[in-house]
């Protein structure tokens, strides 16, 4: 069993916020492979099902970004997981737009969520970093995350949170090289 989770701040008005693209993500992985219907758990939004032959567990925290850790450490000691089976997507302003990457490990850059997440179960746990680039100067990153995406950026966001989910099979299966490698030819 794997905990997927998706970082993102609740409610409608934070919908389209580049910060909610985990939101985003996890949403389209559960629609496309035919997650069961959501549930409240763990201070956060569950929904199980399969991809491929592996169960995963889809969590969206609704503890705001700040506070991700607390809902996804009440998540691995419920299912008594260890953090390699730990996967978060999340924005990184280190990336271009609708680029994708994924490493394990690794400091918060700023990222509050990420940094939650890390004071409650170390750093050593997979992330799916989902572009949104950087504004250019750090006076404008917070006005920048919060902000919405364009209308122009749609397709683009679409594409790419599309493609995360059709490639999933090799997250699932441990294998991030192959999933950025198919990622790329999708892209």
């Amino acid at each position: 069993m794997q905990l997927w989770v998706g970082l993102g701040n609740p409610g409608p008005q934070y919908a389209m916020h580049r910060h909610n693209v985990g939101f985003m993500a996890v949403d389209v992985i559960a629609e496309i492979h035919g997650f069961g219907s959501v549930q409240k758990k763990f201070s956060g939004w569950v929904q199980e099902g399969r991809i491929g032959t592996e169960k995963i567990v889809l969590l969206k925290p609704a503890t705001f970004m700040n506070e991700s850790g607390r809902a996804v450490s009440e998540a691995m000691r419920f299912y008594k997981l260890e953090t390699d089976a730990l996967t978060v997507f999340h924005d990184e302003l280190d990336l271009a737009p609708f680029k994708v990457k994924v490493k394990t490990g690794g400091g918060a850059a700023g990222h509050n969520g990420l940094r939650s997440i890390a004071q409650h179960l170390g750093p050593d746990f997979r992330r799916v970093r989902l572009g949104i680039g950087h504004p250019g100067h750090k006076d404008r990153v917070t006005s920048y995350v919060l902000g919405n995406y364009a209308k122009a950026e749609m397709d683009d966001l679409a594409a790419m949170l599309g493609a995360v989910a059709a490639e999933a099979e090799w997250l699932a299966k441990g294998d991030d090289a192959r999933f950025m490698s198919e990622l790329a030819l999708r892209l």
